[in-house]
C-alpha cells in the first residue's frame, strides 16, 4: 500500500476524504443510558471533533460543539436545565436545538438581534438499541438504517465498548479477518463450542487456512471463509462488511442463536472505540458475561501500552496458553494497538489470508474518492437496501452446497 493510500484510509478529521465520507453515516456516539435528564453534559469526541451531549428536561438529546460560541469555554461546565445549557462564564444559554436563547451580559434592547446572528453547530441525533447516534454530515440526514437489531427490545441486546489507542482501521481489519480466529483465539475455541453450539469458532481450529469467497453488496460485501472438515463437509463463516465500520461476526445457531456485530468508530486518527453488540432476535439475553455498559466518554484507553505488553500475562503462556490474555477481546485490542497507533501498511507482506482486508481497503478507498468527487452518496441514502437482511452466520454445509443459497435475515 502506498503511503498516501494509508493516509487516505486512516485520517478522519474534518476536511479529509475519509472523514467526510464517514460523516455521511449515522455515527454511534455513546450508550443512551449515559445521558440523564438535567444531568451534567457529557464530552464526546468523534472523528476528531470535540462535542458535548446532554439530555434536556423533556428527554430530548442535544449534541453541540463542545466550545461555547462566545469564547470557547467547554460546555462540559455548563448548567443543564430548562431544556438548555447555560455557560458558566457569561451565562449564554443554548437550547437543545442549538438556538441561543439568552445572553444576559448584553444590553436588553439588543439581545434579540444579537442572538439571531449567532451560529451554533447543532448535530441531529437518533436513539436506537440503547445507543445514541449522531449525524455529523450537515444537510438533511440519511434515513436511519433499520438493521434487524436496532428495533429490538432492550432485553434482547447487550453491548460492551472498549476505547483503545489505535486507529479505527486497525480495529476494523481485525474484525474482518477470519484467518486469525483459529490461531489468536484458540484458547477460547473449545469453550465457545459448549456455550454457543456446534458451528462456532472451535471449527476454525480444524482448518487454519480458509478459502475466501465474496459477494459484492451496495454497502460493502459478504465474505465466506470456507474450511474443510474431516468428514468432507465445509464449515463456512459468512460475514457481512457494511461500510464504513460494521462487521457482522459469524455465529452459529441460526436466527434463534446469538448474533454479534462489531463497530470500529474513530475518536480521532490515533484512538478508536470498539463496540461489541450481541443480540438475539427471538428471546431476551440472560448472559451475565455481556452486561450493558453505560458510559464511554472520557474512558481511559484500556490495557496500557507495549511497555507492559498491553497486560499480557507471560505466566499463562508458560502454562500452555496461547495469547496470555484473560479476555478474548483483549487479544483483539492488543494486536490492533501493537501495529502502532496508525499502522505502516507500506511495510506489510500480505498473504492469501488477507483477501478480505485487501477488498475492504479497496472498497473504502474507492468510496471515499467517489464521495469527494461528488459521484457517490453513503449507502444509507439508498432506499433499495434491505438492512434487515444483514447478518453474519456460521454453518456446516455439504461440500457441494453454495453458502449464497442459505437464508439471510
Amino acid at each position: 500500500m502506498l503511503k498516501e493510500e494509508n493516509e487516505l484510509l486512516s485520517r478522519v478529521g474534518p476536511g479529509t476524504p475519509m472523514g467526510q465520507f464517514m460523516r455521511q453515516f449515522w455515527v454511534p456516539a455513546m450508550p443512551s443510558a449515559g445521558l440523564e435528564r438535567d444531568a451534567a453534559p457529557e464530552r464526546v469526541r468523534l472523528l476528531g471533533q470535540d462535542l458535548i451531549a446532554f439530555r434536556a428536561s423533556d428527554g430530548r438529546v442535544g449534541m453541540l460543539d463542545e466550545g461555547c460560541p462566545h469564547r470557547g469555554v467547554s460546555l462540559a461546565l455548563a448548567h443543564n436545565k430548562d431544556c438548555a445549557l447555560t455557560c458558566i462564564f457569561h451565562g449564554w444559554k443554548i437550547d437543545v436545538s442549538g438556538k441561543v436563547v439568552d445572553v444576559p451580559a448584553e444590553p436588553p434592547e439588543r439581545r434579540a438581534a444579537f442572538m439571531a446572528r449567532i451560529k451554533v453547530n447543532h448535530y441531529p441525533t437518533h436513539e436506537a438499541a440503547g445507543i445514541l447516534w449522531v449525524w455529523l454530515g450537515g444537510g438533511e440526514p440519511a434515513p436511519f438504517p433499520r438493521y434487524n437489531w436496532t428495533d429490538l427490545p432492550e432485553s434482547h441486546i447487550r453491548f460492551n465498548v472498549g476505547k483503545i489507542k489505535s486507529n479505527w482501521l486497525n480495529g476494523l481489519e481485525g474484525q474482518l479477518d477470519s484467518a486469525h480466529v483459529g490461531i489468536l483465539h484458540q484458547d477460547w475455541a473449545n469453550k465457545d463450542k459448549a456455550k454457543f453450539g456446534q458451528s462456532n469458532i472451535d471449527n476454525a481450529t480444524v482448518d487454519l487456512a480458509p478459502r475466501f469467497e465474496f459477494e459484492e453488496q451496495p454497502y460493502g460485501f459478504r465474505e465466506a471463509a470456507v474450511r474443510n472438515m474431516p468428514d468432507g463437509t465445509h464449515y463456512v463463516r459468512v460475514r457481512e462488511f457494511v461500510m464504513p465500520w460494521y462487521s457482522y461476526i459469524p455465529q452459529g445457531g441460526g436466527r434463534e442463536g446469538m448474533q454479534l456485530l462489531t463497530i470500529s468508530v474513530p475518536v480521532d486518527d490515533e484512538t478508536s472505540v470498539q463496540w461489541d453488540v450481541r443480540y438475539n432476535l427471538v428471546r431476551p439475553l440472560t448472559d451475565s458475561n455481556w452486561p450493558n455498559m453505560t458510559r464511554i466518554t472520557d474512558m481511559t484507553p484500556i490495557l496500557g501500552g507495549i511497555e507492559n505488553r498491553y497486560g499480557q500475562d507471560r505466566a499463562k503462556i508458560d502454562g500452555g496458553k496461547w495469547s496470555g490474555f484473560a479476555v478474548l477481546r483483549h487479544e483483539d485490542y492488543a494486536v490492533a494497538m501493537a501495529q502502532g497507533a496508525i499502522a505502516d501498511r507500506a511495510k506489510e507482506f500480505l498473504a492469501s489470508s488477507d483477501l478480505p482486508i485487501v477488498r475492504a481497503r479497496r472498497a473504502l478507498m474507492n468510496a471515499a474518492k467517489q464521495h469527494a468527487a461528488g459521484e457517490k452518496k453513503s449507502p444509507e441514502f439508498d432506499p433499495a437496501i434491505e438492512w434487515g437482511l444483514v447478518r453474519g452466520f456460521a454453518e456446516i454445509i455439504p461440500k457441494d452446497s453454495d453458502w449464497r443459497q442459505l437464508p439471510r435475515g
